[in-house]
């Protein structure tokens, strides 16, 4: 059994409400980010960065003009490590159940978040995240590894997925 639990799922699937959900019913000490879209008049335009201690901001935005670009956003990579790979190394260190949501291209910007997060992995503390389910090679492989287990969230598991990860969960803490 694999200490990394990454759900994969399509665009708008509720990855992240699931991780909210999850760390909500645990009685352990979370740590780590979430990303969220940032909608203005009902179109995405960006995404924010959340550290779980409550520290927030920009991950990308369509009206940004420095830093790496994925798709029609542009990468604020400072702001990243300043919120959302500080938390990971702090979670690391410091909690009980490590959450990274997401690790995706926009996070991939990052040569510190990829440290960060082989760092958690190596940790074996629990791990629970977001992955994005599109084929690219690095993710792909992380996907493989034997300490990974990898959970599709559909419209019509979303129920019996979040019971499965507390059961999980539990486990894992418990040990």
């Amino acid at each position: 059994m694999g200490n990394a639990l990454l759900i994969t799922g399509a665009p708008g699937a509720g990855k992240t409400t699931m991780i909210r959900a999850v760390i909500a019913e645990l009685p352990v000490r979370a740590g780590g980010f979430v990303t969220e879209e940032i909608r203005d008049g009902g179109e995405r335009v960006g995404f924010q960065v959340s550290a779980l201690d409550g520290r927030a901001g920009i991950l990308a935005h369509v009206k940004a003009v420095k830093g790496p670009r994925v798709g029609r956003y542009h990468v604020d990579v400072p702001t990243f490590e300043d919120v959302g790979v500080a938390a990971l190394e702090a979670a690391t260190s410091e909690a009980d159940l490590i959450v990274v949501d997401e690790i995706g291209k926009m996070e991939l910007c990052s040569p510190r978040f990829i440290q960060a997060l082989e760092g958690a992995l190596a940790s074996k503390k629990p791990l629970l995240g977001t992955i994005l389910q599109a084929p690219h090679p690095w993710l792909d492989a992380l996907k493989r590894r034997p300490t990974v287990e990898l959970y599709r969230l559909t419209e019509r598991n979303r129920e019996d997925l979040k019971d499965a990860l507390l059961a999980r969960l539990q486990t894992e803490v418990r040990a």
